[in-house]
């Protein structure tokens, strides 16, 4: 129960977050630099929160993070990118145990 309502409180903030930017940025165009800093920002706050994870769990861990980050790379559509990160992590961790 604990987990499900830390969930749906994960997404209602996510949501309201999205939200309050639609409701800031209403009245602004934004292009430019500023429309690239704009996108460049979620891939931004994903790498820190990913990266301290790679680089303390092991090597399957990091490995299987490179092999998902040249998936990206080719611009494989992101259930592919995904399969392939967590098919790679579960055949390295068999392969080094």
């Amino acid at each position: 129960m604990n987990a499900l309502l830390a969930i749906l409180g994960m997404g209602i903030a996510t949501y309201l977050t999205r939200l309050s930017g639609f409701y800031l940025l209403r009245g602004f165009s934004v292009s430019g630099r500023s429309k690239a800093a704009l996108d460049a920002l979620p891939p931004a706050v994903l790498m820190a929160v990913i990266a301290p994870v790679i680089l303390t769990t092991g090597w399957a861990e990091s490995i299987a993070a490179a092999i998902t980050a040249i998936a990206a790379f080719f611009r494989l559509p992101l259930t592919v990118t995904i399969v392939i990160g967590i098919a790679s992590v579960l055949v390295l961790r068999v392969m080094l145990a």
